[in-house]
């Protein structure tokens, strides 16, 4: 089965509790054939003439019969645990009347996330900056998976695409919880609507001092 889980609880860990229906073997009135097998048997035909066959030869036991009944199951969410793994609960899977019961597999799927997408255990945000801000430098503060702060600061120049990395921001890894992966932050734009006054548009030419700038190329490389 899959169990759908948030990124909150695959960084923090969780106990997830999932009721499920399960068939469950009861007595029955009567009996059944079981343990059924194919074995050789000898014929006689006549004199010095015999047949070898093979049959089937059962034997009786007890009937019974399934009932399903609720079961409450508690699942373990590991911090750092991936998109896809599985955990094996022996002996919880479809029943056999005349064999063992089979395994439940619970596969983890990832809920998806309004803020953060995860690649492995490094995690990616994007972050929409006024032009204001991307010239003059801003400060933020990002809330984490589990409500710490991740403090944003620039105080330089910061271009539409421009991506700054947070060591030890992402997510916890599976195999030891106490490396963390990294957080990628891209920053988008927003540039003003509308357009601007002769008087604006000399003051920031004036600003920046720079020549007008056009180049033509290839973006996609052949792509």
């Amino acid at each position: 089965m899959d169990l759908w889980v948030t990124l909150e609880e695959l960084y923090s860990g969780n106990f997830v509790e999932v009721i499920r229906n399960k068939p469950v073997m009861k007595p029955a009135s009567g009996t059944r054939k079981c343990n059924c097998r194919q074995e050789m048997v000898t014929r006689q035909l006549g004199p010095g003439r015999f047949q070898m066959t093979q049959q089937t030869v059962c034997d009786e036991c007890p009937n019974i019969k399934l009932v399903n009944e609720e079961k409450l199951l508690e699942i373990e969410v590991e911090p750092g645990m991936h998109d896809g793994q599985e955990q094996k609960f022996i002996a919880e899977g479809e029943p056999h009347i005349d064999g063992d019961p089979g395994d439940l597999k619970v596969r983890i799927k990832t809920s998806p996330h309004a803020i953060f997408e995860r690649r492995g255990d490094d995690l990616y945000t994007n972050i929409t900056i006024s032009l204001t801000d991307a010239l003059c430098g801003f400060e933020m503060d990002i809330t984490h998976l589990d409500g710490h702060k991740v403090h944003v600061s620039r105080d330089k120049i910061t271009w539409p695409g421009a991506r700054l990395r947070k060591k030890n921001e992402g997510m916890p890894n599976y195999e030891n919880n106490n490396v963390f992966g990294t957080l990628y932050i891209t920053f988008d734009v927003d540039f003003p609507k509308g357009q601007l006054s002769k008087e604006n548009i000399e003051a920031i030419k004036k600003i920046f001092q720079e020549e007008t700038k056009t180049k033509v190329y290839n973006g996609l490389q052949g792509y």
